[in-house]
This record gives structure tokens, C-alpha cells and sequence, in this order.
């Protein structure tokens, strides 16, 4: 779609890597002046599915958002669609003009945005679609590739011959989850693997994950093969049930977001693969989206995607796989830290992968 407003996405790039500013998580703006007349909310879901909210994506937007000048307000639910829904009709009152969403789940999600819109605010989904909502933009990766790319990649790692695999699914509540699963069968159905057990994670909840994996685990006997685990917290799950059983690093295990702990499972053999999203990416794209719909423009974006009732116009990214040899990548990208991913007994396999 045709590009109709004058912010530079290199700008918002350039503030993201920085990953600092002098804005706040409370109604910030930069000192420099603001290039939009509005202000920006963002609702970032919790701090339990996924350590990137907080340490990746929160930043990343603080970032992005001073960079361009614009007043903005983030805050986090908590896992709590009450407490999203309380904190959206604190900010719409403070006086947003934009609000972008993670949702909890899509309900709720829809009826925020029903809100907001009758409100005069305009809103975005960020990461994760509102199925039956009405957000004017969707910005996230492109959540079937994501799926794909770890289904290509426990297959890679399991190699060639018959095997049997588990799917451990993100959170029912979640369109992602649903897109990563799909993306996954995708490539795996055609292979020759038998799925010996399959079940979502409510909430993505890393505790209820090890009880759900162990089950599924003694279902079949422990003849398991391969787990396709939705993302690093829920990897991170399977393989602590894998170290009890003693089979840590003999079965491949999937991830996603590249985590601290994800990408030390990688370095040591216990996760064959992670999938990266850079947050600096995203939280650059809902920038510029967000700041386009102050200045009542429009934002480029890469296409749509249904949400069940209407095409969304939506602004989608690739995600990288990560492998032991790649790890480095996501550090020199500033996704992570060596210091963070190399810390203590981890030294020895960052220098073996170039890492220092």
C-alpha cells in the first residue's frame, strides 16, 4: 500500500538498536520536540509467557518513541485481561489517541477496541491478531513462517527416518499459537513422523507446561523423539522433564523469541533451534504506525490478514531460525547480550560459536 506520511522507519531503527531514551513508561515524551501531536498507549500482556515483553519489547518502544518525539504511556496487564481492560479505560480517559494492544485473548481484546472506537481512538494490534476486532492496523511477524521454521527445524534436527513427536501449543487463547501450530503441521504432516501426543498450554504457562509435557511424555512411554514446544518457555518446560528422564540434548527440542535461557539451551545442545523476532523491528514498525494514525495518515503497510470477519491492513516481518552456529546473530542484532547469554558456564560454548 502507498506510503503517505514522512517518518522515516530508519530513525525509529536506529532509536530501537540504541535501546534506551529519555522517555517513561508512564506518559514520556523526548526532550527534542515531538514529531506528532497525540499520545501513544501501549498494553503489553504479561510478564510470564514470554521474558520479551519486558526486557525486548518495552524498551524497544521507549526507544522508538522518544526517537520520533511523541508522548507515549506503556503498561503491562500482567495476565490479567481485567486488569488490560482497567488500564485501557485509564488511558483512553488520560486523553490516547492511539492505543495498540497485545491481547490476552480476543474478546477482550475486541471489546477494548469497541471501546476505544467509540471513543474517537484509534487502535492497533500488536504481535497477536483480535480475532472479530477492529484495529485499523496489525503489526507483528509473520506467525505461519514461524511455525514453518520450527517445524523445518526439529526436522532438520531429527534427520532423515521414521520418529515420533510431541507438540507442546502455545495458548488456545492466542491466534499466534494457533498460526505457530498450523505453520509447523505444515511441514511435518508430510513426513515420516507419527505425533504420539499434542496439547495447548493455557496462558503459556511454564508450570503448567512441565506437568503437561511429563503426562504426555509417560502417555507414550517415553518413545519420544522430537518436541515441537511453541516457544522458549515452554521449551524450557520439556526439557526439565527430558533432564529427569535423563534424555536432555538426545531429544531436539523447538523454541521461539530467543531468549537469555533459550539461547543458552541452544549453546548446550538441550534445544535445537529457537526462532528470532527482533523487537527493535516491531517496536519500530508500530512507531511508525502508531504515529501515522496521530497525524491521520496512513502507514505502509505489507498486506492483510483476516481476522474472521474483514482483511486487516497489516505490516508483517520475517522471523530468523537460530541455531547453535547462528546465536551469534541475535547478539550482534542487540537482541541479546553476550554478557547475558555467556554468563558462567556458558563461556566455554559462546567462544566455541564466536561469540565473546
Amino acid at each position: 500500500m502507498k506510503r503517505q506520511h514522512t517518518l522515516v522507519v530508519a530513525g525509529l531503527m536506529g532509536a530501537a538498536l540504541a535501546l534506551s531514551g529519555c522517555g517513561s513508561d508512564d506518559g514520556g515524551s523526548a526532550s527534542d520536540g515531538g514529531a506528532a501531536d497525540g499520545k501513544i498507549g501501549v498494553i503489553l500482556p504479561d510478564t510470564q509467557s514470554s521474558v520479551r515483553w519486558e526486557s525486548a519489547d518495552k524498551p524497544a518502544l521507549e526507544a522508538a518513541f522518544d526517537e520520533a518525539g511523541v508522548e507515549y504511556d506503556i503498561q503491562n496487564a500482567e495476565g490479567d485481561a481485567d486488569r488490560m481492560t482497567q488500564i485501557a479505560d485509564a488511558m483512553i480517559a488520560d486523553g490516547v489517541t492511539v492505543l495498540a494492544i497485545v491481547n490476552l485473548d480476543s474478546d477482550s481484546g475486541a471489546a477494548i477496541q469497541e471501546k476505544a472506537a467509540s471513543q474517537g481512538v484509534a487502535t492497533i494490534d500488536y504481535d497477536r491478531l483480535t480475532l472479530g476486532g477492529s484495529a485499523e492496523y496489525y503489526v507483528s511477524f509473520d506467525n505461519s513462517k514461524v511455525g514453518e521454521l520450527q517445524g523445518q527445524g526439529l526436522a532438520d534436527c531429527l534427520g532423515e527416518g521414521p520418529a515420533n513427536i510431541v507438540y507442546v501449543n502455545g495458548s488456545p487463547t492466542d491466534n499466534n499459537a494457533t498460526l505457530f501450530a498450523e505453520g509447523a503441521h505444515g511441514v511435518l504432516d508430510g513426513m515420516d513422523y507419527s505425533v504420539v501426543g499434542e496439547q495447548a498450554v493455557p496462558d503459556w504457562d511454564n508450570d503448567q507446561a512441565v506437568t503437561i509435557f511429563e503426562q504426555l511424555y509417560t502417555a507414550a512411554d517415553g518413545d519420544v523423539d522430537g518436541v515441537l514446544a511453541a516457544n522458549d518457555g515452554l521449551g524450557g518446560s520439556v526439557i526439565s522433564i527430558l533432564e529427569k528422564n535423563g534424555r536432555a540434548g538426545e531429544v531436539p527440542v523447538t523454541g521461539q523469541d530467543a531468549t537469555v535461557e533459550g539461547l543458552q539451551n541452544v549453546l548446550a545442545g538441550t534445544q535445537c533451534m529457537t526462532v528470532y523476532k527482533s523487537a527493535k523491528l516491531e517496536a519500530g514498525a508500530l512507531a511508525e504506525a502508531a504515529i501515522a494514525l496521530v497525524n491521520g495518515e496512513d502507514a505502509e503497510t505489507t498486506g492483510t490478514v483476516n481476522d474472521g470477519e474483514r482483511d486487516v491492513p497489516s505490516i508483517l516481518l520475517d522471523p530468523q531460525a537460530i541455531t547453535a552456529d547462528t546465536v551469534k546473530d541475535v547478539i550482534d542484532d542487540g537482541g541479546q547480550t553476550a554478557a547475558d547469554v555467556c554468563a558462567g558456564d556458558f563461556a566455554a560454548a559462546c567462544a566455541e560459536a564466536g561469540i565473546s
